[in-house]
């Protein structure tokens, strides 16, 4: 932490602020914003799953932490069941409320998609669409 003063107790303002320089610099390269993936994951499951991981490790390259619910959630629930899909859902929403923004991939959108994205609207979230191979596109 940056001391006001020397060792000798003398004020020592150049060093002192080229210390919280310093600080605020090093802080500012731990920061990484959360970003919510959003990509298919029925039908094509084995396929999809690993799209979801490159999407996430492309999130980490470009700074961000992922959230991808859908590689989480299928852990332990059953998207074939309605109930549980629907759990899975409600728990994706509740992470995406803590996210900077939402970043959509892929083609297709699925209904289950169409409802995060609504959803993100909904709560003012900023979303983001990418293709397969990581380029932005408008939409």
């Amino acid at each position: 932490m940056a001391e006001y003063y020397n060792r000798e107790h003398y004020p020592d303002p150049t060093a002192y602020y080229a210390e919280r320089q310093v600080e605020t610099e090093t802080h500012r390269s731990w920061y990484r914003p959360l970003v919510f993936i959003c990509s298919p994951f029925a039908e094509d499951t084995d396929n999809n799953i690993i799209a979801a991981c490159k999407y996430s490790r492309f999130a980490v390259n470009s700074g961000c932490i992922p959230v991808a619910p859908h590689l989480i959630f299928t852990q332990f629930l059953d998207d074939t069941k309605a109930d549980e899909r629907q759990l899975g859902m409600f728990f994706g929403k509740v992470l995406m409320t803590k996210c900077r923004e939402v970043w959509v991939f892929g083609d297709c959108i699925s209904p289950g998609m169409q409802e995060e994205i609504a959803y993100a609207r909904k709560k003012h979230i900023r979303v983001r669409y990418f293709t397969d191979s990581f380029k932005e596109v408008a939409r």
